[in-house]
């Protein structure tokens, strides 16, 4: 069944305390907003207005394209938002759903039977509930003979009412033409002076017109309002994408402690350890192993590759490569198949050539560097001036020596080889070995002469 949908998305979320829009706020990879548009991503949706207010240029941007944006301002309550909301939409026919942008538990399963239960039933509308063992500070739905007569707020509740545990969502599939009569009727005669999408409810039942109601499961109607409660979402969000990955395959020593982003993906097989962080587009293959203690934002694992104790930023670490331990790979570090960057290496744009090794305590910047070739501890590509940085280029089969300075820009033919402590600021011939140390001299009796000149000054 084809629907239109508004979703709400203008608040301000002032009980968050940073001053950003609520809706623009994470749990687990994507914006709330990001996930309200997500669940609608297996419905029939013909329109989709989107209703924002605070921050409305920041907001804008994460709304998907196609959508009808309306800004509504001031910002007078649900009810004026979702008058707006209609204002996005061609006409006010069919069936339109409205829901918050604020609740990401909510699942496409159970908005599919709001709307299904809507049609069957040919009410005026259709309420998504929950029934919550403590329904405090919650709108109870009041029903009679199975239909709904009322959604009555806490605050207005009277002792019978209280005891209701059925609560509404502030989800509800509309019959358009009902809702828009309806919002022309309610007023905002209350202490905050605002129009309320529940006095829809009661317009509608006192024209005579059926309200039903859709109980859900009850985490699905946890709204986001304070930072303890988008903890307690995000909680629930990466608990679901690590238990599907699980039955897909992909195993995990302490699924409690692996945090992967919605919009991440790892494919079965993969072996992931405690304290490992799965961020935006990253990807892991089959085989690889990544953990305990990694981060990886934005970069690309291979199949059969392991990292630990690393950190990754728009990196691409290829099939069989090893990072790792204390490893850090910066936006374009590119390791090539079998290759090594080991203990307290950091790799910024770059790229690490097959089979080649950088195995510990080396900075490796703007840089290319071929197959098979090791770069010894303590070597840095030297690769800004104070103006510009400049590239070092290092060919196959190459042994950097320890603690070697290529000063860039420069480049090392394939087969070359630089002696240990040297600073090479000339190219260096294919085959080649480049060797640049000041000669070794040996002051005889130093120690002595030290010791007794220190007894000298004491005496």
């Amino acid at each position: 069944m084809s629907i239109k949908v508004i979703v709400l998305a203008a608040g301000q979320g002032t009980r968050m305390r940073t001053g950003l829009a609520k809706v623009l706020h994470e749990a687990a990879g994507r914006t709330l907003l990001g996930w309200a548009v997500q669940e609608l991503e297996d419905l029939d949706v013909t329109e989709l207005a989107i209703v924002i207010g605070h921050q409305a240029e920041d907001v804008v941007s994460e709304c998907p394209e196609g959508a009808a944006v309306v800004v509504q301002e001031p910002q007078n309550g649900t009810g004026h938002a979702a008058t707006v909301g209609l204002t996005g939409l061609s006409d006010a026919g069919g069936t339109i759903l409205v829901l918050p942008g604020d609740m990401p538990l909510i699942t496409g399963t159970s908005l599919r039977r709001v709307i299904e239960e809507h049609d069957r039933s040919g009410a005026a509308a259709t309420v998504m509930s929950v029934v919550r063992e403590d329904p405090t500070g919650y709108g109870r739905v009041v029903r009679r003979d199975d239909a709904v007569v009322a959604i009555v707020e806490d605050r207005d509740a009277d002792d019978e009412q209280l005891a209701i545990r059925e609560v509404n969502t502030s989800v509800y599939a509309f019959d358009g033409a009902s809702l828009a009569a309806a919002l022309s009727r309610i007023d905002n005669e209350n202490a905050q002076g605002e129009y309320y999408l529940t006095d829809v409810i009661g317009v509608l039942v006192d024209e005579g017109k059926t309200v039903s109601a859709v109980v859900v499961d009850v985490e699905e109607g946890s709204g986001v309002n304070t930072q303890r409660e988008l903890a307690d979402v995000s909680r629930v969000l990466r608990s679901r994408i690590t238990s599907d990955l699980l039955e897909r395959g992909v195993w995990m020593l302490d699924p409690d402690r692996v945090y992967i982003d919605a919009t991440a993906t790892v494919e079965p097989g993969a072996r992931l350890y405690p304290e490992t962080h799965v961020r935006g587009t990253t990807s892991i293959a089959a085989g690889a192993e990544v953990g305990p203690n990694v981060v990886l934002t934005d970069t690309a694992v291979g199949a059969g590759a392991t990292v630990m104790e690393a950190v990754a930023v728009s990196a691409v670490i290829g099939e069989g490569a090893k990072v790792g331990p204390f490893a850090y790979l910066r936006p374009g570090a590119v390791l090539g198949r079998g290759s090594k960057v080991g203990t307290y290496v950091e790799v910024k744009a770059s790229d690490i050539g097959e089979g080649t090794k950088v195995p510990h305590l080396s900075y490796i910047g703007d840089a290319s560097i071929g197959a098979d070739t090791n770069i010894g501890a303590g070597t840095v590509t030297v690769n800004y001036d104070g103006f510009a940085k400049h590239r070092t280029e290092i060919g196959d089969r190459v042994r950097i020596g320890a603690d070697t300075m290529l000063v860039a820009p420069v480049t090392v033919g394939d087969d070359a080889f630089t002696g240990a402590g040297s600073v090479i600021t000339s190219d260096v011939p294919t085959g080649a070995l480049a060797l640049e140390r000041a000669p070794q001299k040996n002051v005889e009796g130093y120690a002595e002469r030290r010791r007794q000149r220190r007894e000298g000054d004491e005496g």
